[in-house]
């Protein structure tokens, strides 16, 4: 990859490299994500069970806990951008995971079509180069399930303040991001936009207070679904093929 196309990543790579240790406060914020990314996982494949899925962009390895656990898949593989990130997955131990690779961020080490699914859980907002990074799950799996936040709406700029220091560079909407997908060469089978869940908001805002927000998310999406994700930040999945 030529050095102008590394050149923006370079400016997270002391974010990211310590991301993932034991002492990071988001850490239990991850595990409960987890849970419901896997959730919509199993949603999206349904009774089609992988013999290979490669986690892109695995992080600490809690999707990855997550799938073992679940069985969802019989082999599963990570590649992943940061030291501490292949540490924890590899502390993990997991039963069904067959190997863990550092990686670059856009070059996949597997030949083509070598995974029946490939899944890449709140990594794209972190990309510089989407569609390059996209390109290279479509050439390695069969099929794509793709999670981002959608926080592309009225408070746009709360969401660009607030991500900085996660590293959020890229903000959708359920619509770039289907948009997204389909120009780089992917085809969308499923589409669809989840509030966070119960637990996930009571970690954060509290008991009281996470069950009214998680209450309003659901509802609003319910009664305006092509309003609600302007004014509320969701989640979105899309399960697609990968040609």
């Amino acid at each position: 990859m030529s050095e102008e196309k590394q050149s923006v990543g370079n400016l997270y790579q002391d974010l990211y490299a310590g991301y993932y240790s034991n002492a990071n406060p988001t850490l239990l914020k991850r595990e409960i994500s987890a849970v419901q990314s896997v959730n919509c996982i199993i949603d999206a494949i349904g009774d089609r069970t992988p013999d290979r899925l490669l986690d892109v962009g695995a992080g600490d390895g809690n999707v990855l806990l997550q799938l073992d656990a679940r069985a969802v898949s019989r082999e599963l593989y990570a590649v992943e951008i940061s030291t501490s990130g292949v540490d924890a997955i590899k502390s993990k131990q997991l039963r069904s995971l067959r190997n863990v690779q550092l990686f670059d961020g856009y070059r996949i080490p597997y030949p083509d079509k070598h995974f029946d699914l490939a899944i890449a859980v709140h990594v794209l907002e972190h990309v510089e180069h989407e569609r390059l990074f996209l390109q290279e799950i479509k050439r390695v799996a069969r099929h794509a399930h793709i999670e981002v936040p959608l926080e592309h709406g009225i408070r746009i700029q709360r969401s660009i303040d607030c991500g900085k220091k996660f590293g959020h560079i890229n903000f959708y909407t359920k619509e770039t991001f289907r948009s997204l997908l389909e120009s780089s060469g992917l085809t969308v089978m499923d589409c669809r936009i989840v509030p966070s869940s119960l637990q996930y908001e009571q970690y954060l805002s509290g008991r009281s207070k996470g069950w009214l927000k998680n209450f309003i998310r659901r509802w609003a999406l319910k009664i305006a679904p092509a309003i609600a994700p302007w004014v509320i930040v969701y989640n979105a999945y899309a399960y697609c093929e990968c040609g």
